[in-house]
């Protein structure tokens, strides 16, 4: 007696990466020390680096607890010590050495370093409208061209998947290179589509040669779990 043939399935899965390529976890550093007039940050060539504040503080040990359980294979960090501070729980958590990463320091904002970005935004100055309207950070004055900085933070993109193939690593940087990132990743029209990356959130990318794929923007479930 024959039996019917059993029917070809074809199920729904999850994504998984492709071989060769690596997932980058994108982590804000944690909320900076606040600007005022009458302390100035430190330099760092030209751009400004203060420490974290004390809720930084908070967000790189939730943000240390929350990757500690990923699968982490190598940490970066930039320049700027906000970055290195944040960065330090899981690294210690992981027992890794973060690597400096120059190329993913924040956009360098000319005359508006050292707090005076924060203060025009804050008191509404007329060119912070025209930031947003033109989405072009070079109308502030003597800042870091578009052009430069989209091809420096591709570049230090390109050279950690390259240095990491099927490999993930937690990559410590900047609000507004996060925003790069993701707007090149997903070639987005509004070049300012993905800024506003809350402080000690994670985004995740994956990356193999010139295929960016984002897989996560702005995770902060993490800074209102309870810690410890």
């Amino acid at each position: 007696m024959s039996t019917p043939e059993q029917e070809v399935e074809y199920r729904q899965h999850r994504f998984s990466p492709p071989p060769g390529a690596t997932e980058i976890f994108l982590v804000r550093h944690g909320e900076s020390a606040p600007a005022r007039a009458s302390a100035p940050f430190d330099l760092v060539a030209g751009q400004a680096d203060p420490d974290l504040a004390p809720d930084g503080r908070d967000h790189a040990a939730r943000v240390g607890e929350r990757l500690a359980g990923e699968r982490i294979d190598a940490l970066y960090v930039t320049t700027l010590r906000r970055t290195v501070q944040t960065a330090a729980p899981l690294a210690e958590k992981l027992g890794l050495t973060p690597t400096v990463e120059p190329d993913l320091r924040e956009i360098n904002l000319g005359e508006w370093e050292n707090g005076l970005f924060r203060q025009h935004t804050t008191e509404g100055h007329p060119i912070v409208d025209r930031l947003w309207e033109e989405q072009r950070w070079e109308v502030i004055p003597g800042a870091e061209s578009d052009e430069a900085f989209g091809r420096r933070v591709r570049a230090a993109i390109t050279r950690i998947a390259e240095a990491n193939p099927d490999r993930r690593v937690a990559v410590f940087t900047h609000g507004g290179v996060i925003g790069e990132v993701l707007a090149q990743a997903s070639r987005a029209v509004d070049r300012f589509a993905f800024l506003g990356a809350d402080n000690g959130s994670v985004s995740h990318l994956v990356v193999l040669g010139d295929r960016w794929i984002v897989r996560r923007f702005n995770d902060t479930a993490h800074l209102a779990a309870p810690l410890g």
